[in-house]
């Protein structure tokens, strides 16, 4: 099915990887709801310049790693599909958090439960609606689910987020669990692993020039852009990528 024919969700979309999915998938004609969490200026601007541009866009607020916000906003997404007439064919888990850099004796259990809390639990929560909608057995079209990981998860990132490292090796896991449980019923599940990306989230853990200390150990040279990511988040939920399922696509630069 036509990426353009349905509703893709996109959580934590108001900015970064997320916002750089969402103006790529409006563009090409697909309906996005996309969540936020505090940016309510950002993702009000972000829905004004889609539908500027002709595009359908949505912005609802919801904090992942709390599951009664997850089951309002895909509340949320039933009546916009129905408004529409449109199916929801397309999930991707892009919410995460990280925190301030730290070696990991210098942690507290409560760091590791927030940020397992999103990027964990709040991935799980988001993936098991999706699934209880696009499944054939439930009356679903089947659909995509993207996941966001990080090339952290195979690096380790010591010295600075072991927590948020060893979170996406979680969500890894999952992905290629989740693969083989849902294939039957039309569902593929696949992750995006970013290397050194230009976004906000470098200066949410207390080093914004973090791209700029480490592009000089990339392969190819530099840091990489949201929208480079958001591309490869595009092929996967795509029919381009028909046959695949269960993989974890690292854009990182060779890093």
């Amino acid at each position: 099915m036509s990426q353009a024919g349905g509703v893709v969700l996109v959580t934590g979309g108001s900015r970064g990887i997320g916002a750089a999915v969402v103006r790529q998938l409006a563009a090409q004609g697909t309906a996005v709801l996309f969540s936020y969490r505090r940016e309510v200026a950002a993702a009000q601007a972000l829905v004004a310049e889609v539908q500027a541009a002709g595009g359908l866009a949505r912005a609802v607020p919801a904090d992942v790693a709390d599951e009664a916000q997850v089951l309002a906003m895909f509340a949320t997404l039933d009546a916009w599909c129905a408004e529409l007439g449109r199916p929801f064919i397309g999930l991707v888990n892009n919410a995460g958090v990280l925190e301030t850099q730290r070696k990991l004796v210098d942690m507290d259990v409560g760091r590791w439960e927030r940020v397992l809390r999103t990027n964990v639990i709040g991935s799980f929560l988001c993936a098991r609606e999706a699934v209880r909608r696009m499944a054939r057995s439930a009356g679903g079209a089947g659909g995509s689910i993207v996941n966001l990981s990080s090339r952290a998860a195979r690096l380790g990132a010591a010295f600075e987020y072991v927590d948020y490292a060893a979170s996406k090796a979680a969500v890894d896991a999952m992905t290629l669990g989740l693969s083989r449980e849902v294939a039957a019923e039309g569902i593929r599940v696949n992750a995006v692993a970013p290397g050194l990306i230009r976004t906000d989230i470098h200066a949410s853990g207390g080093e914004p020039g973090r791209v700029d200390r480490l592009s000089a150990a990339v392969p190819l040279g530099r840091g990489g852009e949201p929208e480079e990511v958001a591309q490869a988040v595009l092929w996967l939920l795509s029919e381009a990528s028909s046959y695949t399922t269960g993989t974890v696509l690292e854009v990182s630069g060779g890093r």
